[in-house]
């Protein structure tokens, strides 16, 4: 990203410039408030970071795939609501302590869909309000475009917290090994801390 950054610099295309370095902060912020929360964050999440960073951004802004691959705008919202569903159970899960028998595995899987639609209709309000003050079109389609991307929002929500409901139904064995319920397993191993009581049956 620097050295993309410093030739766009050089020869003073600007905003290609200026979006290669938001992509490495942003991409970069991460880890620096993991390191401020002192929460040890997995490989996997942090390149699904990266990964998606520089797909909205770089790819998206810079390199225009948004115009160019009708899908890629269903793949980043998609992506990224997965990613919020697993965040939301593990906060949910992380507040009952690591309890498994704190809510039912139904419930708490629930919370963790609405908390990723709620971040998912919180984007679509952004893209309202830049649009209407500064003249911008980053809802495309308009209503279209909104009702589109909340319904991909829901399907990648429904696909992150099913993986929570189904972590907790691997409990009763050795834990999940593959997919995203082992990624769960994997942020809750390296943060024993934070879910202190035991899951054992």
């Amino acid at each position: 990203m620097l050295i993309f950054a410093a030739a766009e610099l050089f020869v003073g295309n600007w905003p290609a410039a200026f979006v290669a370095l938001m992509t490495l902060m942003l991409s970069m912020a991460p880890l620096f408030v993991a390191r401020w929360a002192e929460v040890v964050v997995p490989p996997s999440f942090i390149l699904a970071i990266v990964l998606f960073v520089g797909g909205t951004l770089f790819l998206g802004e810079t390199f225009d795939f948004y115009e160019t691959f009708w899908w890629w705008d269903i793949a980043m919202h998609g992506g990224s609501a997965v990613g919020f569903g697993l965040i939301g159970f593990v906060l949910v899960f992380m507040m009952f302590q690591g309890n498994a028998f704190a809510a039912p595995p139904i419930a708490m899987a629930f919370f963790a869909f609405c908390f990723a639609m709620t971040i998912g209709a919180f984007w679509e309000i952004f893209e309202f309000a830049m649009d209407q003050m500064f003249g911008l079109n980053m809802q495309k389609s308009g209503l279209m475009d909104t009702m589109g991307d909340l319904i991909v929002d829901a399907i990648g929500a429904f696909i992150g917290a099913s993986a929570g409901w189904l972590y907790l139904k691997y409990l009763t064995h050795d834990g999940p090994r593959h997919g995203l319920p082992a990624v769960i397993a994997e942020f809750i191993a390296k943060n024993p801390r934070f879910f202190s009581r035991k899951n054992n049956r």
